[in-house]
């Protein structure tokens, strides 16, 4: 099993510099999710492959590991063109994560939820198409539904999973996102089973609570997604029954600290993450 440190917080820090900081904050494995200078949101990888040797080098030397590439591309639309674009983006993200050695990049589905049918068809349309690449630099793809998603719910996106029937895809658990995704993430994990391989670790506090009062957003009627990726203890996850189910599963995948809330002091949360991490995984 991996601990990983998702270094967004960190994405100030020059890439080479990256391995040392997070083997200083205890952590053997990266969670390497978007930065403008390598991977970016929804554009073209900025990096050249010289540059990857050269954090390959920095991460062999730091005795630390990238467990993933993390890529946001609109991949499900809404249109073609939009879709077309990050297909040739992701061709280029599997040529990098290749070439760095990592056999594991992650998602979502990125579509949107007004267009559910439409969405999944332009996902499928993706997939066709990038599956052979995937499978001839023998990458794994793990997908995650996020909220504001054409699949939010988490059931229905282990169902979207396994209906792909690829031994190469798995589904990540974000447990920051559990209330968008039903609110049981147990259950969820158990539904799952051996399809998860990777679960985002950060708490938050349940939007629905006070009668749907939690959080009051003006105007009225909004279809914001509210959530937050907090310290565990923060929030109201329950990490002790997501835990215990991955334990039943037999979970050896990637467990990636996923803090964002507090770039003023990311040393000492990523720190404090990585003990309480440990110490659930060492539980359950």
């Amino acid at each position: 099993m991996q601990i990983a440190l998702d270094t967004y917080m960190f994405r100030d820090v020059p890439l080479l510099k990256l391995p040392g900081l997070v083997a200083d904050l205890g952590y053997e494995w990266i969670e390497l999710s978007p930065r403008e200078d390598f991977i970016p949101f929804f554009r073209h990888p900025r990096v050249d492959l010289a540059t990857v040797r050269a954090f390959r080098k920095a991460l062999d030397a730091a005795g630390v590991g990238v467990c993933s590439t993390q890529f946001v591309q609109r991949w499900s639309g809404p249109g073609e063109d939009e879709r077309r674009q990050a297909v040739r983006n992701i061709k280029r993200i599997v040529e990098v994560t290749t070439e760095l050695g990592v056999p594991v990049v992650q998602s979502e589905f990125n579509g949107r939820p007004e267009l559910p049918e439409a969405s999944e068809a332009r996902f499928l349309d993706s997939f066709e198409e990038l599956a052979p690449v995937f499978e001839a630099n023998g990458i794994e793809l793990r997908l995650e539904p996020h909220p504001d998603d054409f699949i939010e719910d988490g059931f229905r996106a282990v169902d979207l999973v396994r209906g792909l029937d690829r031994p190469w895809v798995g589904f990540v658990y974000c447990t920051p996102h559990t209330f968008h995704q039903g609110g049981d993430g147990p259950g969820i994990i158990r539904y799952a089973g051996d399809l998860v391989r990777h679960v985002h670790v950060a708490d938050t506090f349940d939007f629905r609570g006070s009668s749907g009062l939690r959080y009051i957003i003006n105007p009225p009627g909004s279809t914001a997604r509210i959530h937050q990726h907090l310290n565990i203890g923060e929030g109201e996850v329950d990490f002790d029954g997501i835990f215990a189910a991955l334990g039943e599963v037999g979970f050896d995948g990637a467990l990636c600290a996923s803090v964002f809330a507090w770039e003023e002091k990311r040393e000492e949360s990523s720190r404090l993450m990585r003990e309480a991490i440990q110490e659930h995984a060492d539980r359950w």
